[in-house]
């Protein structure tokens, strides 16, 4: 049985407009009758209240976009942007984690390694990816590829997209937070250039355990945050039911996190979020993967690592006013 797509409320007018689109071309079909003047009005109609809408999102209509169902995924990136992707499986310690998918593919004639942290699609998906949320054998699962990619000189790739990392009884006996700070440490020295791309949502620890990189990308309704809106609103305003207004003060948003200093370019998306055009959205992804890469490859490793070092040194930095 096909699962059902819950449309956030802002859309509702625009899935109305499509509705009553389809259904004019269902009856001038059935009935033999011309609606053309009448479809295109409501086209126009529909194009200009997407404009509308999308040019003036909040913080928490974001969020909504970040979590759309039908969001493309690292799978679905990873498809549309490598060739000859080969998938490498487990950590050489406790198992394989599906919620992080790993190895090695062609990026235009260069070969390069692929991570992403990837969600699942129907429920059965879900289950097995554990809903995007990463254990500690997929970070160290992770940290064997860039290992590897090191050792090979080979760019790595990363795709974020969790809610934050497994709190499970069995992550934590495992040594989930150390698998997280061994993955920020070591990335924070690996002598390849390094690319990462929050795709959906960025959350906590989970997501920086594979963003430690020389660029940092963002989509343009991503979102990236030490907490999501729901766990802060938890926690300041002892409700939930207040997370969109812990949206407006985590300054989540790509606009935000570029003015910050965070994230170094935001990547487009077409009207209405990545998953209207994912091809496009690809395509896009793709050409700044593509620019970055060569700017890289200008620099020795020695100069790419301090220049790492000293990204991460200034985020935070702030001026009092006496």
């Amino acid at each position: 049985m096909a699962e059902e797509v819950i449309v956030p409320d802002f859309e509702k007018p625009l899935l109305k407009l499509e509705n009553e689109i389809k259904e004019l071309k269902k009856l001038g079909e059935e009935e033999n009758i011309d609606f053309s003047k009448e479809i295109k009005k409501l086209e126009k109609k529909y194009d200009k209240l997407r404009k509308e809408i999308f040019s003036k999102l909040t913080p928490w209509q974001r969020v909504q976009l970040a979590r759309h169902p039908k969001r493309p995924h690292s799978i679905d990136y990873i498809k549309m942007i490598f060739r000859d992707f080969i998938e490498l499986h487990g950590d050489r310690r406790f198992s394989d984690d599906p919620s992080i998918i790993a190895g090695v593919g062609k990026f235009s004639k260069k070969s390069v390694c692929v991570i992403g942290q990837e969600k699942g699609r129907d429920i059965n998906e879900k289950t097995k990816r554990n809903f995007g949320m990463p254990h500690p054998e997929g970070y160290r699962k992770a940290l064997r590829i860039m290992k590897l990619a090191e050792r090979f000189s080979l760019p790595i790739i990363t795709f974020i997209d969790t809610p934050g990392a497994f709190p499970g009884i069995g992550a934590e006996e495992r040594g989930q937070a150390e698998a997280i700070a061994r993955n920020l440490y070591e990335m924070s020295g690996l002598k390849t250039p390094i690319i990462s791309i929050v795709i959906g949502e960025g959350g906590s620890g989970g997501a920086l355990a594979l963003s430690v990189a020389d660029v940092i990308l963002m989509l343009e309704n991503a979102i990236y945050s030490v907490i999501s809106p729901e766990g802060c609103a938890s926690i300041l305003f002892r409700d939930s039911s207040l997370a969109e207004k812990a949206a407006e003060a985590l300054k989540l948003t790509s606009f935000d996190l570029k003015k910050l200093g965070v994230i170094d370019e935001i990547v487009e998306e077409p009207i209405g979020g990545a998953h209207k055009n994912p091809e496009e959205t690809a395509e896009r992804i793709k050409g700044r993967i593509e620019f970055y890469l060569k700017e890289l490859e200008k620099y020795s490793i020695e100069e790419l690592l301090k220049k790492r070092y000293k990204k991460f040194r200034i985020m935070g930095k702030f001026k009092t006013k006496k």
